[in-house]
Parts: structure tokens; sequence; C-alpha cells
């Protein structure tokens, strides 16, 4: 009998994830951006432009599976100021559980969601298979932008203001709403657990207009996505990006009340449930005013949640308390009850 612990669901832990990625070899001279801890794309150069390549699973839903899979893939893409154009799809299905129309079901939302964002679905591969119990899909997105407009985490500067659009956890509280619902349906009407649902299109998951407006606006040093871990987690992963001290302010995070009451309903902190529809921004202070304004004026809330400053990475979060260290994140909060 082995000793190993078994690792929890979710994200690996970020100190294995960090010794995974050093023993890599070189990249070599074409790649712009490798891989990294807090880093979501990779960047290559290619002919006068750069591509830039993710891949991202979706495994925590079940519900409007094809919808997710386009946009969390575009959302990371976006972050880097690049414009989504090709998804390759790879969905696995479990076998003995899939009723023949699910494969037309998923390639109707994933062709419905890439013809909204102007992507192109190019290929991939669909296999029915006992290696999974319930649908898994995987998307490699690929985007391109020219050198001068590329963002990454790693531009963070001292000085900058932290910005994040809309609120969190969305998505969170939207999975929460479908897959929990029997839980939640002695304290919340059924008006308030389809809203909750429906956080998956209103605001909606999708940040791709929020780094186009907020790039229009102004100079934008760092974008980083918020999914698994919830904000916390982002903000861990954008410090370890930049190699910066961002300093939080919690109580300024937007969370919406219906997000606030169903996660304490379920004992979860809201702070760190999977969060896509929400964009974290590293803004320079004389710029900030203005991109907050244009989000604002898009009906995109945007606030003002702390900022970054000079140091070795690390995150001080700030309470009613006092301030201290956030510590690396583990299991996001979801993957305790889906």
């Amino acid at each position: 009998m082995t000793d190993d612990p078994m690792l929890e669901s979710g994200k690996l832990p970020p100190e294995q994830l960090a010794r995974l990625l050093a023993g890599l070899p070189p990249t070599g001279a074409d790649v712009v951006m490798g891989p990294g801890v807090g880093l979501d794309c990779a960047v290559v150069r290619h002919g006068g432009h750069l591509l830039v390549c993710k891949s991202d699973p979706i495994t925590f839903v079940a519900d409007d599976l094809g919808h997710y899979l386009v946009q969390v893939n575009a959302n990371d893409v976006a972050t880097t100021g690049a414009t989504p154009r090709w998804l390759l799809v790879t969905l696995l299905l479990p076998a003995g559980g899939t009723p023949r129309a699910l494969p037309e079901q998923l390639m109707g939302q994933i062709s419905e969601a890439c013809e909204r964002l102007g992507i192109a679905l190019i290929g991939g591969h669909t296999e029915v298979t006992t290696a999974v119990t319930r649908p898994v899909a995987v998307g490699a997105l690929l985007g391109e932008v020219t050198e001068a407009r590329l963002v990454t985490p790693q531009g963070a500067r001292p000085g900058d203001r932290l910005l994040l659009t809309k609120g969190v956890p969305l998505e969170g509280t939207a999975i929460l709403a479908s897959d929990c619902r029997a839980r939640l349906a002695d304290r919340f009407s059924v008006a308030e657990l389809d809203a909750a649902a429906a956080f998956l299109e209103r605001p909606g998951i999708s940040v791709v207009a929020d780094a186009r407006i907020a790039l229009a606006a102004g100079r934008v040093n760092a974008m980083h996505d918020p999914t698994e871990g919830g904000v916390k987690a982002a903000l861990w992963e954008l410090a370890q990006a930049s190699g910066r001290r961002l300093r939080v302010e919690a109580g300024a995070i937007p969370v919406p009340a219906l997000s606030r009451r169903i996660c304490s309903h379920l004992g979860l902190d809201p702070l760190a449930t999977i969060a896509s529809g929400a964009l974290l921004l590293a803004v320079p202070a004389a710029e900030a005013p203005a991109v907050r304004q244009a989000l604002d004026g898009s009906d995109i809330p945007c606030a003002d949640i702390g900022g970054v400053e000079a140091g070795p990475a690390a995150v001080i979060w700030c309470t009613e308390t006092g301030c201290g260290p956030l510590a690396p994140p583990g299991q996001d909060e979801l993957a305790r009850l889906v």
C-alpha cells in the first residue's frame, strides 16, 4: 500500500505545478510567453502576428456545456488583447449514458456560441468512452494579436489600480442554481433560482467585451480571468505571474446579493468560488478613471478593489479587522458540492 496522498479534485496545488513547469525543456525563441503559474495562455510568433493559444476543459457542469466551453476559452484569449479566431473541440461522452441526441445538442451549443463571438470551429474529436462518467468537453482556441497590443499577467506595475468588472461568482452562482436546485428550493423561490441560473447570460460569463472596451479606453498593463478558485485564486495568480505585491480591499469586491445568499446557505466562500464573468485588470492610476467610465457606460459595472505595489509576489488581503497575506489557493468551493 502506498503512503502517497491523493490529490483533491480541481487544479494541481500551485507548488506542484511550479515544480512540473520548472522541469520542462526550453521553449525556443519563437515562444513569447510559455507555461507558468498564473499564465493561462501561450503566445508564439507566427508571421507578422502573435498567435495566442489556449486550452481549457469543462468538467464542473452538464447543462449548457457547449456554451461554457466556448466562453471560458475565449475569455482567456481575450485577456491577452487578442481576437479569438479558431477553435478545436474534444468531446468525451460516457458509455452507456449518452443519448443519441446529446452530441447534436452539444455541437449546437458550441456552434451558437462560436457564431456569437466570431469564432470558427475548425476541428477536434468526439468519442464515447468508459473513461468518463459524465460529458467532458475540452477546447483548444487560437487567437491573433499584434505585438504592440499584447497584454499578459506579467505586466502589472507598481502604482497600478486593480479593477474588477461585474462581480463574483457569476459562473458559480449559475452552476449552483442549476445543479443544486433541490438543496436550495427550501430557501429560494423558483424566480430567484431561475434568475441565478440565468447569470450565465445576464450579466453573462463572457469577458470578451469587457477586455475590448477596457483596451479601447486606456492603457491596460495586465488582465486575468477569475475562474476556478474564484477571485482569490485569480489575485494570487496575478501576483505570482507579475512578481508584484497586490493590496486588496476585500470589502470592495462586488458580490451580487443573490450570489452571497446562495453561497451563505451552502456554506461556501463566494470569493473562492469559480467566477467566470468577471475580469481583473491592472491599470495605471492615471488611466483607471477613463477605463472605469468606459466600462460603466457600456453597462459593465467596474469596481476599484486595490492596487499593485513593489515587493515580492504576494496578496495582502485587507478587511475591517486588518490586513494579512492571502494563502495560496486551495480547492474551489464548488468542487466540494458538485
